[in-house]
């Protein structure tokens, strides 16, 4: 197996490096993940500027980007065979409910989907990846099933593990995303010269966080896994769209 691994806590983070360690025991790994922490970054692309590659030794590159940027640099441009998967991650810090739309973790994934190879996105729920080895071990245990996983052209697989030693996880549960309430907000400040700074807030607090949603899950001692696709289209709401556009055309 051929794997691509990225992330968006740069090159050289705890949680990449101990994945990497672990995927090497079965598969030929090549990292290309940011040159310095990158999270939030969402799925944007650097259009303003080059990219510069820095080949750091053993298979493992960095790059003056994004997350996206660096999946997108490597299977358009650096490696000369295509991987067999896109891994992403271990994050530091979880990514559930809204909080995929601003990640770097899961967008490093959804690319490597828009470039046409199955994606997975892996957190553990914690900043301090006290128990990053129980991240590792889900990981493990996914890929001994990965081929069979019924739907590899439209699903990217985003999995938060609990902060937990690896006895204490209960095991895997399919969940959807759940929901926060809105953000906090922005902190202000002043720089040293007088003028006005602002700090982005935290995150809201969970909303929807019943029962079959990762957040639910993750509290109960599980390993949360929800497909999530590409196609951001609200299929339920074509009908009525279409409806209200017709009364306009008249």
């Amino acid at each position: 197996m051929k794997i691509l691994l990225s992330n968006d806590d740069g090159y050289n983070a705890p949680g990449l490096c101990a994945v990497r360690k672990a995927l090497q025991q079965f598969a030929t790994v090549v990292t290309v993940a940011p040159e310095i922490n990158r999270s939030g970054a969402s799925n944007s692309l650097t259009l303003d500027q080059p990219l510069r590659l820095h080949d750091r030794g053993g298979q493992v590159y960095s790059v003056n980007g994004t997350p996206t940027d660096c999946v997108h640099l490597a299977l358009t441009g650096l490696l000369d065979y295509e991987p067999d998967i896109v891994v992403s991650g271990i994050n530091a810090g979880a990514n559930m409910g809204d909080d995929v739309l601003y990640s770097g973790t899961v967008a490093a994934a959804m690319e490597g989907r828009f470039l046409g190879l199955p994606a997975i996105a892996v957190s553990s729920c914690s900043f301090g990846l006290e128990h990053v080895q129980s991240a590792v071990r889900a990981i493990e245990l996914l890929f001994t099933r990965m081929t069979d996983f019924p739907d590899k052209t439209d699903t990217i697989l985003n999995v938060n593990v609990p902060n937990l030693p690896w006895q204490a996880i209960k095991g895997f549960q399919t969940t959807r995303l759940g929901r926060r309430h809105k953000a906090e907000p922005v902190v202000n400040a002043t720089d040293p010269r007088g003028h006005p700074i602002y700090w982005v807030g935290p995150p809201g607090e969970e909303q929807d966080a019943g029962e079959g949603t990762d957040f639910y899950a993750i509290h109960q001692g599980y390993i949360s896994v929800t497909p999530i696709h590409t196609d951001l289209t609200r299929y339920q709401a074509l009908t009525e769209t279409s409806d209200w556009l017709s009364k306009i055309n008249e």
